[in-house]
């Protein structure tokens, strides 16, 4: 009979790492391996497949082929054996081989250590029975271990992803940030050249009519000049002189007064710029001029809850789906694998009342969720989520109400301190369905969509003054 040494290598070699045997498991076609070259393989066909004959295997842990195992160990041994010349290790106290394992001392011992005093009452098992149970033992603590490793490996990966994605997050808001601004600074910037461009024409009009006043002026003064020196050179004539021309100086006058009234001059009103219009009020006039320019959405979407298969809009008002999944952090507050998203804000009391706009899409729902509830698949539930929807995929989990009719446009009116969520069309003026829950948790607003779009409608904001009465 042909000793465990007689055998080949090749019969120890697993055909997939080909390196001797780690843990071997046997499949059902009587192919053996190690058993995470098993299952790696079988992780990357994604099929449980014999890496051998290719027959499928219906076991998802095949069992630990155990003599093959031995095998292994006792050819590692004795090839380990041939290396070192074939040396023993022996008693340090009696020479003997060590061919016992003391139980409660926790070391190898002969057959005379086995006889003596000092292991009097032990308990003792062969070396190599006691070496496979104590492998097996850290076996299971390697396993333990491992599987720890692979999730450290896992939240290493998703931190990882977690730090660029928040370098990829500040430059976009960062560029955004940017381009807002510049829309308004572009604002501030017409403005102020409407501005000045109003000061300078009014400027030139009252300019001009000042000038003209002026040439008028003139004309009538050197009119008068010119008769008074007439008069004043007549007046210091001799008196024959004088009467001589008398007639003639007395009808200068008359033409004189007849062409200027001798009125007193009046004075232009209204001639100085009217800096009260340019100025009164400035800051506080172009604030309001910035309502044109400007929108305000009662709720903004939050991209750090959105599925990767949303995409967000800049503005954080719509979302629409996107194939396939973007590469995003799998952080905790993300949705996974639902096509949802949630509000950014989440309330505790008061009204609150938002439009969506739904396009006449056919698989949505809207509502508010529990900041609670969780979002990823096996924990999020539907019980917690109040919503209304339409869709062939209604799923009737949970306080869900599905409408019947097609709709553009879907108010939510949430109203905490009553105990109310409300739902509504706006353009027919029309109610659709009430919730009637007393909210003991802050509930965030929620949106699903599988197919079309979905978009938060902005509200037209406006200035008001309020005077206070003095007593």
């Amino acid at each position: 009979m042909a000793s465990k040494s007689s055998l080949p290598e090749e019969d120890f070699t697993c055909p997939v790492c080909f390196d001797i045997f780690k843990d071997p498991v046997l499949l059902l076609c009587g192919h053996s391996f190690c058993k995470d070259c098993l299952q790696k393989f079988w992780r990357e066909k994604k099929s449980k497949e014999c890496p051998v004959c290719r027959r499928q295997s219906s076991l998802d842990e095949p069992p630990l082929n155990l003599s093959l195992r031995n095998l292994c160990e006792s050819f590692l041994k004795e090839k380990s054996q041939r290396a070192s010349g074939g040396s023993e290790v022996l008693c340090s106290l009696h020479g003997e081989r060590l061919k016992l394992f003391c139980l409660e001392d926790k070391q190898p011992v002969c057959v005379v250590c086995q006889a003596s005093r000092k292991h009097s009452g032990h308990q003792f098992l062969p070396i190599d029975e006691a070496a496979f149970d104590y492998k097996e033992q850290l076996n299971a603590v390697l396993d333990t271990l491992q599987k720890k490793l692979k999730e450290f490996e896992e939240v290493k990966e998703t931190c990882d992803q977690t730090a660029s994605h928040i370098k990829v997050q500040a430059h976009q808001s960062e560029k955004q940030i940017k381009e807002e601004f510049e829309k308004l600074h572009q604002f501030l910037k017409d403005e102020e050249e409407a501005r000045i461009r109003a000061l300078k024409e009014e400027e030139e009009q009252k300019s001009l009519i000042m000038k003209e006043k002026n040439e008028e002026m003139s004309k009538e003064m050197s009119t008068l000049s010119d008769t008074i020196t007439a008069i004043e050179k007549q007046m210091v004539a001799e008196d024959i002189i004088f009467l001589q021309n008398f007639k003639a100086t007395i009808e200068r006058c008359e033409i004189s007064i007849s062409t200027c009234t001798l009125q007193k001059p009046q004075r232009v009103s209204g001639a100085l710029i009217d800096v009260a219009k340019h100025l009164g009020n400035l800051r506080f006039r172009v604030w309001e001029k910035m309502k044109d320019i400007v929108q305000f959405t009662p709720v903004v979407l939050d991209p750090n809850t959105a599925d990767s298969l949303l995409i967000v809009s800049e503005d954080l008002t719509s979302f629409k789906r996107t194939d396939p999944r973007q590469k995003l952090p799998d952080n905790p507050e993300r949705f996974d694998p639902y096509e949802c998203v949630l509000g950014s804000e989440g309330f505790n009391s008061g009204s609150h009342y938002w439009d969506v706009e739904v396009g006449n899409g056919t698989d949505w729902y809207v509502g508010v969720t529990t900041e609670s509830n969780q979002r990823k698949w096996g924990t999020f539930t539907w019980e917690r989520v109040w919503r209304v929807g339409c869709g062939p995929w209604w799923d009737d989990t949970g306080p869900g109400h599905k409408l019947e009719q097609n709709l553009h446009t879907l108010r939510v009116h949430l109203d905490l301190d009553k105990g109310q969520l409300s739902f509504s069309d706006p353009l027919q003026n029309t109610h659709l369905h009430t919730f009637k829950h007393t909210f003991t948790e802050k509930v965030l607003p929620f949106f699903y969509s599988l197919r079309s779009p979905l978009s938060i409608l902005p509200l037209k904001p406006s200035v008001t003054i309020e005077q206070r009465r003095l007593c």
